[in-house]
């Protein structure tokens, strides 16, 4: 049960209309995801929405005034992190079922799973690719405060090849439908860079090899090359952004990392050569090992076409094989789960393959927090509890490095020191 004792001058201060700026948190234990160890009666002071300090001790003096948030019996870990979602797509309409409704559609239902992410634990997620600028819709939405949802770091439109993945692929010629950001060439693919970061986009998305969900393209294809790649790792760099590349195939996941890209997304086929290049260069791997149950169970039921289900069959133990290989030769990775692939409120059953395949709970914690703010380059805002952070935080019963699942059922979230769910 959450406890929440609000002392006397903070009454005050509502009834004149105004908020509580301090917030503390307590509970029986905490995970610290930089030391790697658990903290015995952690207590968390929140101003204005970011950490100050962090003590342990059932007998610490708290602030005057402060709002007191009491977790007995429950652990307290970093808001989660998901380095791989899109808010805008629904597994429930896969293939050709989703023509069955309008454009605006899509952004509108995706106001309910950027609350179920959040809900889920997930206080900050980067969305690597969307329609219609609606991942930067919804950030924007979101810090209003006219929707809830995670902190989000979009993507916009993702680059790709004419004919390739992320391209548009499922209609006829007659319709002329071509992807938002779609680029032949060195030149044009830096412009798509640029068109992205002008309307909002945090991260740039390319799509360096085919897929699992477009038509007409196979996952280990090679789809743009390594120049292409090139240009668009050095132009979003010198706008201060990050890349990041779906690439499943085994040529084209080292030719983006040798291009400099920052993470590859999926990289399914990687081999030996590919880790050691991405260990080589720093190269975060965001692999996805958790969705396919999900899409071998109800895709077909969603109208998910068989060939599409076929590539899906034909990578996943391939693609959990390598994550295992990966993480044993010391390669950095990151959590990351393609939700939208599968129901975003399911994201945190990932922690259990994750284990399943070699890491160790405090490992696949450590990914979705302390390792996907490095990544993100936000390691002085998200992905810890400690001083100067955001005041995003999470609660569990038990123990979730003795039960990883625990983080299937989170009970409380917290978000920049405001409780948006409590059991």
């Amino acid at each position: 049960m959450m406890i929440r004792y609000v002392g006397a001058a903070v009454l005050a201060a509502m009834a004149a209309g105004a908020q509580a700026e301090t917030v503390v948190v307590t509970a029986d234990r905490m995970v610290d995801v930089l030391a790697g160890r658990v903290i015995e009666q952690p207590v968390v002071t929140i101003v204005d929405g970011r950490i100050t300090k962090v003590e342990t001790g059932a007998a610490t003096a708290l602030p005057e005034g402060a709002e007191r948030i009491d977790l007995p019996g429950k652990t307290l870990l970093p808001g989660l992190i998901d380095m791989h979602v899109h808010l805008d797509s629904n597994p429930r309409y896969g293939g050709y079922s989703s023509l069955q409704f309008t454009d605006l559609f899509w952004p509108v239902q995706g106001v309910g799973n950027a609350r179920d992410m959040l809900h889920a634990g997930f206080t900050t997620v980067r969305n690597v690719g969307s329609e219609g600028y609606s991942d930067v819709a919804y950030k924007q939405a979101i810090e209003e405060g006219l929707m809830e949802g995670p902190r989000i770091v979009p993507a916009a439109h993702a680059l790709s090849a004419t004919g390739g993945h992320c391209d548009s692929t499922y209609l006829p010629p007659s319709f002329e439908a071509v992807g938002k950001a779609v680029g032949d060439g060195a030149q044009e693919l830096r412009k798509r860079v640029r068109e992205q970061r002008k309307y909002g986009a945090e991260v740039i998305k390319v799509c360096a090899t085919g897929g699992v969900f477009s038509r007409n393209t196979e996952p280990g294809q090679q789809q743009l090359s390594e120049e292409e790649l090139r240009a668009i790792a050095d132009e979003a760099h010198q706008w201060g952004l990050k890349v990041a590349a779906h690439a499943h195939g085994a040529a084209g996941i080292k030719a983006a990392i040798r291009a400099g890209i920052d993470t590859i997304e999926h990289a399914s086929l990687i081999d030996a050569e590919g880790i050691r290049l991405a260990k080589e260069h720093g190269t975060w791997l965001a692999m996805d090992i958790f969705n396919t149950e999900y899409t071998q169970a109800e895709g077909a039921r969603n109208g998910v076409m068989e060939d599409n289900l076929r590539k899906d069959r034909e990578i996943a133990q391939l693609q959990r094989d390598n994550f295992r290989a990966a993480h044993e030769a010391g390669a950095k990775m990151v959590f990351a789960t393609d939700a939208g692939v599968m129901p975003h409120g399911t994201a945190g059953g990932q922690f259990r393959i994750m284990t399943e395949y070699g890491m160790t709970p405090m490992e696949a914690i450590q990914a979705a927090t302390r390792n996907a703010a490095q990544a993100l380059g936000r390691e002085r805002d998200v992905g810890a509890i400690a001083a100067g952070r955001y005041g995003d935080i999470i609660a569990v019963d038990g123990d979730p490095l003795a039960d990883v699942r625990q983080l299937e059922n989170v009970d409380v979230v917290i978000k920049g020191g405001e409780v948006v769910k409590s059991d």
